[in-house]
C-alpha cells in the first residue's frame, strides 16, 4: 500500500491540526472518572422542598399582611412609605407584631427590593386533654390527634382561661392553632 501523501504543515490559524494528524484511537484521552455507586448516594431530607417563606417585593405588602422581621413571622400593623430620595428608592417602614409573642418589631426596606413573607396557616382542633405540665392533646374533625403542643404563654392569661373553660373535661372546647416557619401555637379558643 503506497504511503499517504504528507500533510501540509499546520498554519498558525489551524487549530485542529492535531485532529487531522492523529487518528481518533491515538489521541490523548483523560482516564475515566470514578462514579458514585447507588449505595454511596443518600438523601438526608425527605420533605417535598416546600419553603416556610416566600419572596415578595416590599412595596406589595399591605397592612394586615405578614412579613419576616429579624427571622420572626410578624403581622403588619402599619406601613409608612417615604419619598424617593437622593439614591432613588422609596422606603417602606414596617411596624409589626410577632404573631407568636406579640412583641413589636420594626423594619425599613426599599419598596422595590425583595423581602420574605411567612406562610401562615390556621387550623381548628378540639381539646381532648390538658396535662398538668400544660401539654395539650388535640383532635381535628377527621380524628387526627396532635400531642406536640403546649398551652400558649402569650397572652399571659390565655392558658388559665383555656383550663377554666375546659374545666377538667366537663366542657367541649375548640381552639385555633396557628403555624408558621415550623412553630405552632394555640392563638384562640371557644367553648362549643
Amino acid at each position: 500500500m503506497p504511503p499517504s501523501p504528507p500533510l501540509p504543515p499546520p498554519s498558525k490559524f489551524d487549530t485542529d491540526h492535531q485532529q487531522r494528524r492523529f487518528p481518533l484511537s491515538l489521541r490523548h484521552h483523560s482516564p475515566p472518572q470514578p462514579t458514585m455507586s447507588d449505595t454511596e448516594y443518600a438523601i438526608e431530607s425527605a420533605d417535598a422542598g416546600a419553603s416556610a417563606t416566600i419572596p415578595m417585593e416590599a412595596g406589595q405588602i399591605k397592612k394586615g399582611g405578614f412579613i419576616m422581621i429579624k427571622g420572626k413571622p410578624c403581622k403588619v400593623v402599619s406601613i409608612s412609605v417615604s419619598k424617593t430620595g437622593k439614591h432613588g428608592h422609596a422606603k417602606c417602614n414596617f411596624t409589626a407584631t410577632d404573631i407568636f409573642t406579640g412583641k413589636k418589631l420594626e423594619d425599613m426596606v426599599p419598596s422595590s427590593h425583595g423581602t420574605t413573607v411567612p406562610i401562615v396557616s390556621r387550623t381548628e382542633w378540639d381539646i381532648m386533654d390538658i396535662g398538668d405540665d400544660g401539654e395539650v392533646t388535640l383532635m381535628d374533625e377527621n380524628g387526627n390527634e396532635k400531642t406536640d403542643i403546649n398551652l400558649p404563654s402569650y397572652p399571659e392569661n390565655m392558658a388559665q382561661e383555656i383550663r377554666d373553660a375546659w374545666d377538667g373535661g366537663e366542657n367541649q372546647v375548640s381552639c385555633t392553632v396557628q403555624s408558621a416557619v415550623g412553630i405552632e401555637q394555640i392563638v384562640a379558643f371557644k367553648k362549643a
